[in-house]
């Protein structure tokens, strides 16, 4: 499930600025991140169910590598997925109300972080 017009896809940001932003506001790189790309996860576990969800917001380096001092990063469209042990996430599904609704007001509050920031914009 994609979350499209959050306000969040095409934002251009500072690596080292991201990571703090996004921190604060809940997401984890952990090891989802290559030189070219990374996504921040914010985890949900149902307890009674034992379910495990992820709301991932992906971005691309626009200049420099991730990780590298000068890294500007490019934010994506949010989407969620559904963890299967042991085959991996499930996008495309319906998902719990509780989940969709409570991802929506994570991006909602990473959007107004983001807003307290001026964009980056590259050097061309």
């Amino acid at each position: 499930m994609q979350f499209n017009l959050t306000g969040i896809e095409r934002r251009v940001v500072p690596f080292r600025l991201l990571e703090d932003i996004m921190a604060k506001v809940g997401f984890i790189r952990g090891g989802a991140w290559d030189y070219e790309r990374v996504t921040y996860d914010f985890k949900f576990e149902k307890k009674q169910t034992g379910d495990v969800y992820y709301l991932r917001v992906p971005g691309v380096a626009v200049k420099g590598e991730i990780e590298g001092s000068n890294c500007i990063v490019k934010l994506g469209v949010p989407y969620l997925g559904h963890h299967y042990y042991p085959h991996g996430v499930e996008y495309d599904e319906v998902f719990p109300d509780d989940i969709v609704e409570t991802s929506e007001e994570r991006l909602k509050v990473l959007k107004e972080t983001l807003e307290e920031i001026k964009d980056y914009v590259p050097e061309t």
